[in-house]
């Protein structure tokens, strides 16, 4: 699949559910690449959304970004097989990538439920760098998924989960809400963060 990112970022409203459902996927394809280190591939934590012989596909998208933005962002399925590429990525709302140097610090490698992480790329109320802290997420060999994040990176996150918890009306994304903080809590205090 071919995409230029620029036909999705503005559907109108009454747009089908599988344009809208095609769009988020794309935009969190671009946000994972972006999230991560340019000029190498890499596994994410997003799931494949192609569903052979009506069965979810297990395999995780493989993302590829150049150093130079004009080259379209590559992706993959390691399962399936099923890949593309997107052009006209470079400064939308999905580009998460660093405008200006970071301070080093310990990064530590936390281990969450794949749900978890599922619910922390539904958050709305995320800062950038928050973002890239959730479009960074990769598998983990016992089946879950791992956060890399720093104290202060791990500190934020969970302040902007908690503050959209206490606000949410819909019970059912609230228990989900509630499942990522306490995950995140109790990581938190097992990884001295």
């Amino acid at each position: 699949m071919v995409t230029n990112l620029q036909h999705f970022l503005e559907l109108p409203l009454d747009a089908p559910g599988p344009a809208r459902r095609l769009a988020k996927q794309l935009g969190d394809l671009v946000s994972a690449a972006t999230a991560g280190d340019a000029g190498t591939a890499w596994e994410s934590a997003l799931p494949c959304r192609r569903r052979p012989g009506h069965r979810a596909c297990p395999g995780r998208m493989v993302l590829h970004r150049h150093f130079d933005v004009s080259i379209p962002i590559g992706w993959q399925c390691s399962g399936c097989g099923d890949r593309g590429r997107i052009s006209n990525w470079a400064d939308s709302p999905f580009d998460l990538r660093r405008r200006r140097l970071a301070r080093a610090e310990p990064v530590h490698q936390i281990l969450i439920p794949t749900d978890v992480a599922a619910t922390l790329r539904e958050l709305h109320l995320l800062d950038v760098d928050s973002q890239r802290l959730v479009f960074r997420i990769h598998p983990h060999a016992t089946g879950k998924v791992v956060l890399p994040a720093t104290e202060d990176g791990l500190e934020e996150l969970i302040g902007s989960l908690a503050a959209e918890a206490n606000h949410e009306s819909n019970r059912p994304r609230q228990r989900r809400l509630d499942r990522a903080f306490e995950a995140l809590n109790g990581a938190a205090g097992s990884n001295g963060a």
